[in-house]
């Protein structure tokens, strides 16, 4: 009779304990799975997810920025900017023709969006009964746009090929990446916008020390659709090879002022006198199709479409890693958050794609599951 009084208030204890100290018993015995295990938490603290789908049902988005206030911002090729927060608002942006690959698809704020609320724009348009890409700026003004400024006019557009990348630089300059709108020949042309890196002051006027006197900074590229710049400031880009009937020859590069990257007289390892190759390419094998880029602790991650990854590049090591192969399809648009993390968006709703339930999706990612 008193083992079994004693085994009942054994039991009593263990089960207030259990209640009375149930958030330290939780978070002592809490181990995240997979490499994201070394996140830092304080004791009764619930541990934020390492991959967590925080916007889905989106219509092919381009590109991702975040407010000040921590909302977040996103293209839709449709001609829909999207801003979400605690709910989504969405602003449509007139003119937009998303014919093939163009539509609404770069956007950035301006360094100083604290005092002047400017964003910037690349869409394809239509002109004179041509299409036509073009860089506009407005004004946020809570959920309007106002004080449209044509920035870039008249750059190439077509189907294929229409780059449509647009970051503000370290030294404050605005860079913007096209395509060669399938005039191969035509990105070896200087007066030709089309298969370029474009380089402009925030007003669209030419700096003074561009390479040409133009808003041309670098040339040779078929169709680049990722900038990022490193620790020292170097400038990376992404770029697509070669397609139909043929693939791959994907391309990072590391681009240097006044540089001729090759397109279309050379490709993959092939050299020529006067002309760059990449840091790493794709070989004729493989296919990345390169979208989103960043810089991350002397690594270069960009988002593969047709490769349906996210890849890793350790500029030190030369190695390369793909990450969530075929787990979410196509992968377009990536920045990182004012929180750190990573957020990549899904591309399955562009006609090249399997359509998931959900698709398309913004994916936040805990960039320490790379390290």
């Amino acid at each position: 009779m008193k083992k079994v009084l004693l085994i009942i208030f054994i039991v009593i204890i263990l089960t207030a304990g259990s209640y009375l100290f149930r958030n330290q018993i939780q978070w002592l015995s809490f181990k995240p799975n997979g490499p994201g295990s070394e996140i830092g938490l304080t004791k009764g603290e619930v541990p934020t997810p390492d991959i967590e789908i925080i916007a889905d049902n989106l219509n092919i988005p381009w590109e991702i920025a975040f407010l000040p206030t921590g909302e977040m911002l996103v293209t839709e090729r449709v001609g829909n900017l999207l801003k979400i927060g605690l709910d989504k608002k969405i602003i449509k942006i007139e003119g937009v023709n998303p014919v093939g690959e163009g539509g609404l698809q770069g956007l950035v704020l301006h360094p100083d969006f604290k005092k002047n609320n400017w964003l910037y724009f690349y869409l394809t348009t239509q002109k004179n009964q041509k299409l036509i890409n073009r860089v506009e700026r407005y004004k946020l003004d809570s959920n309007k746009l106002t004080e449209k400024k044509i920035i870039l006019d008249n750059i190439p557009a077509d189907q294929y090929h229409d780059g449509g990348r647009i970051a503000f630089g370290p030294d404050r300059k605005l860079y913007i990446t096209t395509g060669d709108a399938g005039q191969s020949k035509e990105a070896q042309n200087l007066n030709y916008l089309g298969g370029k890196i474009l380089r402009l002051n925030d007003d669209g006027s030419i700096p003074s020390d561009n390479p040409y006197g133009t808003a041309v900074y670098s040339y040779g590229h078929r169709n680049p659709q990722g900038l990022a710049w490193d620790e020292s400031g170097n400038l990376w880009a992404t770029e697509h090879g070669r397609s139909v009937p043929l693939s791959g020859y994907d391309e990072l590069n590391l681009i240097k002022k006044g540089g001729n990257y090759g397109w279309p007289n050379v490709q993959g390892k092939q050299e020529k006198e006067g002309m760059i190759s990449p840091v790493i390419q794709s070989g004729a094998d493989k296919t990345w199709a390169p979208a989103g880029t960043v810089y991350l602790d002397g690594q270069i991650f960009f988002t593969g479409l047709r490769g349906e990854s996210l890849y890793q590049f350790n500029i030190g090591t030369k190695k390369l890693t793909a990450h969530f192969f075929k787990e979410y399809g196509r992968l377009r648009a990536l920045t990182i958050g004012p929180d750190g993390f990573f957020y990549l968006s899904t591309s399955n709703r562009d006609g090249r794609g399997t359509v998931n339930d959900g698709d398309d999706k913004i994916i936040k990612i805990n960039p320490k599951i790379f390290k």
